[in-house]
């Protein structure tokens, strides 16, 4: 196969790319705009595998899509390309309609061309073509206290982000239905691990507290995640493009309910061990990374609990997370602390600066 695989320079598409170079024979082709969430940096392990290939392009842009497609045949579209962070699209939401809704439509709209011609030609490699959609659970709103998203639960999106991701779920289905298109789509819950942009929660608190800043969380800190290794999670895509059904969703989940308040707990303890008798929290006066922890304002819309029924997948395709929650963020932590150059070449003095506040 020749994989197109958008946004593959970011967090998640950065670790699939390696996956898919390690577990499979597919040609990767990455296409990214190289935002501030992508960065080369993030293959640099890659940039020489023969298999390997990348191409600057924005999805939201008709001629970088149609050019890559026509010089590159692609097989598969595994489209990973977003805006992401829901602060962000709390202060500007444009970016993310741009991206997730217009560039979503334009990578559908030259796959349908694309698939078109092939038909002329290929009937057996018109039928082959998948066009896979990776989305989010915040697509399904908030959940109450018990009960888990489910493949079939009504979409009910509370930002700016997920409206733009539950509207890109929606041209993805409409597309395979209408033109006839191999289409699947996957709905993950919060990913954690290697390589991701430290605005998000648990980069941003290993660092600050490596620092000896202080842990802001959001509200009373009882907001409800599941959490998923971006390694699971990649395992997870390359299983549905293998063997997942033409028309169908699947949920990507960790089996792993924390607090965001747990979360930090957590990181305080792993951060005990991996960097003990840090003079950062000396110079504050503290011994204990917790003492670090401080509550702000909440997020304008913050869902109060997600959880992803994953038996879907489980069942149908064979797929189990492999990573333990604490070993995994443990894992983490340690991958921080030692690549914290990485770290302050890919951010600036603002990443880690609280937006989402405009509301």
């Amino acid at each position: 196969m020749t994989i197109l695989l958008t946004g593959g320079a970011g967090f998640i598409g950065s670790n699939l790319v390696r996956q898919a170079l390690e577990r499979t024979d597919d040609l990767v082709v990455v296409f990214d705009k190289l935002t501030y969430a992508g960065s080369l940096e993030n293959l640099e392990e890659v940039k020489e595998h023969p298999r390997y290939r990348f191409v600057q392009g924005d999805i939201a842009n008709s001629a970088d899509v149609q050019s890559v497609f026509a010089e590159h045949q692609p097989t598969a579209v595994l489209n990973l390309a977003a805006e992401s962070h829901v602060d962000r699209s709390i202060d500007g939401p444009g970016a993310f309609v741009e991206t997730n809704i217009v560039g979503t439509f334009e990578l559908l709209d030259a796959a349908r061309a694309h698939v078109a011609k092939l038909r002329g030609t290929d009937q057996e490699a018109a039928d082959s073509f998948r066009f896979l959609h990776v989305s989010t659970d915040e697509v399904f709103g908030s959940l109450g206290p018990e009960g888990a998203f489910s493949e079939t639960t009504a979409y009910d999106p509370s930002s700016p982000y997920s409206a733009s991701k539950a509207a890109a779920d929606h041209l993805v289905r409409a597309y395979g239905r209408t033109y006839g298109m191999n289409t699947v789509v996957t709905n993950c819950s919060n990913n954690y691990g290697p390589f991701q942009f430290p605005e998000k929660l648990i980069p941003l608190m290993i660092l600050n507290a490596s620092e000896g800043k202080d842990l802001p969380i959001y509200g009373d800190g009882t907001n409800i995640r599941d959490w998923l290794h971006v390694e699971d999670h990649c395992s997870g895509i390359l299983q549905v493009l293998k063997r997942g059904d033409s028309g169908e969703s699947y949920n990507i989940g960790g089996n792993s309910e924390r607090s965001n308040l747990q979360v930090v707990d957590a990181l305080c303890a792993a951060l005990e061990q991996e960097l003990p008798n840090n003079p950062a929290l000396g110079k504050r006066g503290y011994e204990r990374y917790e003492q670090l922890v401080t509550f702000v304002k909440d997020r304008p819309g913050h869902d109060q609990r997600y959880a992803i029924d994953a038996s879907k997948i489980e069942r149908d395709l064979d797929w189990v997370p492999s990573h333990n929650f604490e070993e995994g963020l443990r894992q983490t932590v340690r991958w921080y602390l030692d690549h914290r150059d990485w770290c302050a070449s890919v951010t600036d003095d603002t990443s880690r600066e609280r937006i989402g506040t405009k509301a």
